[in-house]
């Protein structure tokens, strides 16, 4: 199968660069796959799973929490507001978390801008546990 070039970031800084047959993710409006010889493209990063296809043909899961990606002349570009790489997720981590904004939003009594935050924090650890 053809492949792309591939660079994924976050503020942090580099996490890969190299040759992918495709890249899956969440956008705001739904999951997007990216193959060799897709158009020009740019498109904003929702919450959810995003999964790389490497030039070998194996497949690397990642939870990806918002950003942008861009394909321009044949060139994948993603930086993510958050990228965890499925092997480097802590699932206890994750689970507390989990914990944490489910017991914050059952306690009730929250501003709508508590109430959202709380909401978000529960998605993320959920995307990060459906990973392990």
């Amino acid at each position: 199968m053809n492949t792309f070039p591939l660079r994924i970031g976050t503020p942090d800084g580099l996490l890969f660069e190299g040759q992918a047959e495709r890249v899956i993710c969440r956008t705001i409006t739904g999951n997007l796959a990216i193959l060799a010889n897709h158009c020009n493209y740019c498109t904003a990063l929702g919450m959810g799973e995003a999964t790389v296809v490497m030039e070998d043909g194996t497949r690397r899961r990642a939870a990806c929490i918002g950003g942008m990606l861009t394909m321009i002349n044949g060139t994948c570009r993603v930086l993510a507001t958050t990228w965890e790489w499925q092997e480097d997720i802590d699932a206890q981590r994750a689970q507390d978390a989990k914990r944490r904004a489910e017991e914050m939003l059952a306690k009730g009594g929250l501003s709508d801008k508590e109430y959202k935050v709380a909401q978000a924090k529960l998605q993320r650890a959920l995307v990060r546990l459906s990973l392990k």
